[in-house]
């Protein structure tokens, strides 16, 4: 499977999940011991990113655009995208997202998060 496909197969079930509102969903994209970087301090392991994602706002949306991947190893994807968040209230917010995803099993999975607003 491409990198690519590897990412989108991840990255829209994501993105399903933060566009439901569906906090527990979002946290089973990702590894059990996964570092997760918000625009908030910093987190690891599935209930924080859980937490993370139910102290969302309702409404919010999420849209990706795979800028570069690379493959690192054969159970190693990264992938750099560009995100734009939609929200109801207040104008939308895009931001870098760059992600490093591990095949455990026979699923992938995000096991490294990490947002930087652009200037």
């Amino acid at each position: 499977m491409s990198e690519v496909r590897i990412l989108r197969s991840v990255l829209d079930r994501w993105k399903s999940a933060v566009d439901a509102h569906d906090p527990d969903r979002v946290a089973s994209c990702f590894t059990e011991d996964a570092i997760f970087q918000g625009l908030h301090p910093y987190t690891a392991g599935r209930a924080g990113v859980a937490a993370y994602y139910a102290a969302q706002p309702l409404g919010l949306t999420a849209t990706y655009d795979i800028r570069e991947t690379r493959r690192l190893a054969d159970d190693l994807v990264l992938g750099y995208l560009e995100v734009e968040f939609g929200f109801t209230d207040r104008p939308a917010l895009t931001v870098n997202l760059g992600v490093l995803l591990r095949r455990i099993d026979d699923d992938w999975l995000i096991g490294h998060y990490q947002v930087s607003k652009l200037p």
